[in-house]
């Protein structure tokens, strides 16, 4: 008997590297069944109070070694979702913003505890954790941060606009979450097969969440495209994935950078599969010439669903390259670098100089948001601590810009009830000064003015590379910025140098709470990395490093 017991190994499992998916994913749960429990929602927050407090009750029946805060921290989240569940039970949709705020604050304070704890000594920041597939590094827990303040923004700017257009339904909440869940895992994944995974879990929400203006033929022929092309880089993917399973004999990234580097297998086959694994994540960060599905999906998809996937998809994508390329494939920088150096070349202009052209301000900012792709792209291709400091802070400082655009032009759309165009902004600096100085702002930001969040970020990237002797790529940023600037000014001078068309004399610019306080939320991260950036940048450089 003895010996079978010793034979059986229970698995264990590092709950505290997973804390914050672990978060999401129960705050998506826990407002999915408050949703759909409907008049019984009352009840099924007292059913969720009891097994919150069950798994706090668990936590110190196993006497695992973790922080005695943490079923305080559970018994605490059981109390406060009951608490709200009884006093908002008839105003279901403010219950599941409040409770999808909460879930985001919790992954956040989850990641800043992993940070102490890494720092500290108690958790060990290794790629063996979960049989090597999750890293709890200074690139997850920086990303993860990115995409809860992209996720924080998203539900502040979201609710009134989804209100104004009538698709707020309750499973908005749940699928936000959920693709907040896999953006967090992909950041962490040390494995092929997780990066898959993750990907194929945020992507799944945000094909529903581009198409929920279902009664929108545009919105449904966003999330068609999505699916289609995102189908088709998930394929590239998997093959990739593959190849380097049949060449490295391990899906390990790290172990299979060591495997590849070493000549084992004939070097064409290696190099196929570096190949199509950097089609496959090009396609997820918009890389020319692989950004086709990004316009039109932007401009189709409700406003704040396309400013969470321009900050946060973007983020946890660029977090999986940079672990995938700049970490695990790093020995074989000779055939991958000059290849990703071209199309981060192309990336920046084609992005910049078919932005000028777009009327329609959605796809005018799509296309900027290729550009920045190409910018963020500079700092992988550093190959060093520096570099990756540069890409995390860039995207940070890319998502708070990119959100607060992206929210000014949903509260223009609900005034004007359609898409708009360059022109329907003519005299909003007088008659909403604060939006259209706020909108200014971010458009001076994506711009690169001295002085915002957006200039320090292109300074960190350009430093990096030249750093690396990449010389090229800051002088193509540098025109792809002047050609940008002009788009950018120009709506600048649309909104404070031009009258205002006569028939929006009378049509007031709405107003509400949620909205206001995502974009000053988003204002405020736009000046403090513009002029206080030190602090930041410090703690992304500190971030810089990988598992292992």
């Amino acid at each position: 008997m003895s010996a079978v017991a010793q034979a059986v190994q229970t698995p264990t499992i590092p709950w505290a590297a997973i804390s914050p998916e672990l978060v999401l994913f129960g705050a998506g749960i826990l407002v999915l069944l408050l949703d759909t429990a409907g008049g019984n929602r009352r009840t099924s927050a007292a059913v969720a109070f009891v097994a919150l407090l069950g798994v706090a009750g668990l936590v110190v029946a196993t006497g695992e070694d973790v922080a005695a805060a943490v079923p305080v921290v559970i018994a605490a989240a059981a109390i406060l979702q009951l608490a709200l569940a009884l006093a908002l039970s008839r105003r279901p949709r403010l219950l599941g913003a409040v409770l999808a705020v909460l879930g985001f604050a919790g992954c956040m304070l989850a990641a800043a505890w992993q940070w102490w704890a890494a720092t500290d000594g108690s958790l060990v920041a290794t790629e063996t954790l979960l049989s090597g597939t999750v890293a709890v590094d200074g690139v997850a827990l920086f990303t993860r941060m990115t995409v809860c303040v992209a996720g924080i923004v998203t539900v502040l700017l979201g609710f009134s606009y989804l209100e104004d257009r009538r698709v707020h339904r309750g499973e908005y909440y749940p699928l936000l979450l959920l693709s907040a869940t896999g953006m967090t895992l992909l950041a962490s994944a040390a494995d092929l097969l997780m990066v898959f995974i993750a990907v194929e879990i945020l992507s799944l929400a945000l094909y529903v969440m581009s198409g929920f203006a279902k009664r929108d033929l545009a919105s449904q022929e966003s999330a068609f495209k999505y699916f289609l092309l995102g189908a088709f880089s998930s394929a590239f993917l998997l093959y990739g994935i593959a190849l380097v399973y049949g060449a490295a004999g391990t899906t390990n990234i790290a172990a299979a950078g060591r495997a590849l580097a070493g000549f084992e297998v004939p070097a064409a086959f290696g190099i196929a599969a570096v190949g199509l694994l950097l089609v496959g994540l090009a396609f997820k960060v918009a890389l020319v010439p692989f950004h086709m599905w990004t316009p039109d999906v932007y401009q189709g998809a409700p406003t704040p669903v396309t400013g969470f996937m321009a900050a946060a998809t973007k983020a946890a994508a660029f977090a999986a390259f940079l672990r995938v390329f700049a970490d695990g494939l790093a020995a074989l920088q000779w055939t991958w670098v000059p290849a990703v150096g071209v199309l981060a070349a192309a990336t920046m202009l084609a992005g910049a100089i078919l932005a000028v052209v777009q009327d329609d301000l959605k796809r005018m900012l799509a296309y900027s948001s290729v550009a920045h792709a190409g910018y963020a792209t500079m700092g992988l291709l550093a190959l060093s601590q520096e570099g990756t400091a540069a890409t995390m802070f860039y995207l940070l400082a890319y998502a708070v810009m990119s959100l607060g655009a992206f929210g000014v032009l949903g509260v223009l759309e609900r005034r004007q009830r359609k898409a708009i165009a360059v022109a329907d902004l003519r005299g909003l600096g007088q008659r909403a000064p604060l939006l259209a100085g706020m909108f200014a702002l971010f458009l001076l930001s994506l711009a690169g003015i001295p002085g915002t969040a957006g200039f320090m970020g292109k300074l960190a990237v350009v430093r990096a590379a030249v750093d690396a002797d990449h010389i090229a790529l800051p002088v193509v940023l540098v025109l792809s910025s002047v050609v940008a600037a002009f788009f950018y000014i120009r709506v600048i001078v649309a909104m404070f140098m031009e009258d205002e068309p006569a028939e929006l004399a009378d049509v007031p610019v709405p107003a509400s709470t949620g909205s206001a306080a995502g974009l000053s939320a988003a204002a405020a991260g736009v000046v403090v990395l513009g002029v206080v950036p030190p602090a930041v940048i410090d703690l992304a450089q500190r971030a810089a490093t990988f598992a292992g």
